[in-house]
């Protein structure tokens, strides 16, 4: 029996090389797409790290908005997996500069699994499709899968949160109006930590490296779910195979930190480094992000959302890696490549 194939959008992210690694060690095939052929060597000898299952990774050169190619790639293809997603480090001036590439190329590949008869297609979106568009409102409420960022807010809400909502609603509605049997399943996570496997990281280890190598005289006063890579990357391929899984929504995230909390078990683990504990008034908070716009989609941190994280563990038997372990493994992995001294 031929091994099942995955096609794996966005193979050189943090979260698609860790889901690469768990498929192919799963005995799957996987097609990891990327949009430049230079970075194959070294993704390559990074998974290769991982696994003893290389010879079943295969690469190839896409772009999310090129619709032709991905009916390609799909030919053949059991499931796919859609990590790739446009996160720039600087926000755009015009917000459709993110929103547009993120809905269109999540419809080009549904287009071609339904071309292809792909059975399944699990898409990764993000709690920011879920918490956002709400300042203030019901404190105490506490959201599940069932809710959806109000992408009309004009405060509560960043360009990137935006175009996970929107990217993610375009893809139910062309479920919906799709006469096929083809299989939508999305998962939303949290701030994504745990171990780094190369220099291109995440930007939720971000949260780290600043706490690691004193960026921060003090800290703001924010809080984050946050969810283990190894472990979202589980939950990607539980909602791949789970039959009950189909048509569902999923949050990955294990728990809720403060930033303080976080920089309070690396200083337990690293009791040598200064890592910063004191916090921020709001208001400082407040005035910096005036100063320095990449702050401004910090300020939404500052309310709590509260989640209810029980449906991946109670439906598809989902086991997250602990918050501690998280944060421990992401700081050892930086130290370990060097990207904190």
């Amino acid at each position: 029996m031929k091994n099942k194939q995955v096609l794996l959008t966005g193979v050189t992210g943090f979260l698609g090389a860790h889901t690469a690694i768990q498929l192919l060690n799963k005995g799957y095939e996987v097609i990891g797409t990327l949009r430049a052929k230079d970075r194959i060597p070294s993704i390559r000898e990074v998974i290769g790290r991982h696994t003893d299952q290389l010879d079943r990774l295969h690469f190839a050169i896409a772009d999310l908005s090129d619709a032709s190619v991905w009916r390609d790639l799909a030919k053949g293809m059991d499931f796919i997996q859609h990590v790739a997603s446009p996160f720039p480090a600087t926000l755009p001036k015009n917000e459709n500069e993110l929103i547009l590439p993120a809905k269109n190329g999540t419809l080009n590949i549904l287009s071609a699994a339904v071309d292809n008869n792909v059975k399944r297609v699990v898409m990764t979106s993000s709690l920011a499709a879920i918490a956002y568009g709400r300042p203030n409102k019901e404190p105490n409420n506490i959201l599940t899968e069932n809710d959806w960022t109000d992408i009309s807010s004009k405060s509560d809400l960043t360009p990137y949160y935006k175009s996970k909502t929107i990217a993610e609603k375009a893809a139910w509605d062309f479920i919906r109006q799709d006469a096929s049997p083809l299989e939508l399943v999305t998962v939303c996570p949290g701030a994504i930590l745990g171990p780094v496997i190369e220099r291109d990281y995440g930007t939720s280890a971000e949260i780290v490296v600043a706490l690691m190598n004193g960026s921060y005289p003090a800290l703001p006063k924010i809080g984050f779910d946050l969810v283990d890579v190894r472990s979202v990357a589980d939950l990607l391929i539980l909602a791949m195979e789970s039959p009950v899984a189909a048509g569902n929504r999923y949050i990955a995230a294990t728990g809720y930190l403060t930033l303080k909390a976080v920089a309070l078990i690396l200083k337990d683990h690293f009791p040598g480094r200064k890592i910063p504990t004191a916090e921020f008034p709001n208001f400082i908070t407040r005035m910096l992000a005036q100063f320095r716009p990449e702050l401004k989609p910090v300020l939404l941190e500052m309310i709590r959302r509260k989640t209810d994280l029980s449906k991946a563990q109670k439906e598809l038997g989902w086991k997250p890696i602990s918050v501690n372990e998280a944060i421990i493994s992401c700081a050892k992995s930086l130290l370990e490549l060097q990207i904190i001294k």
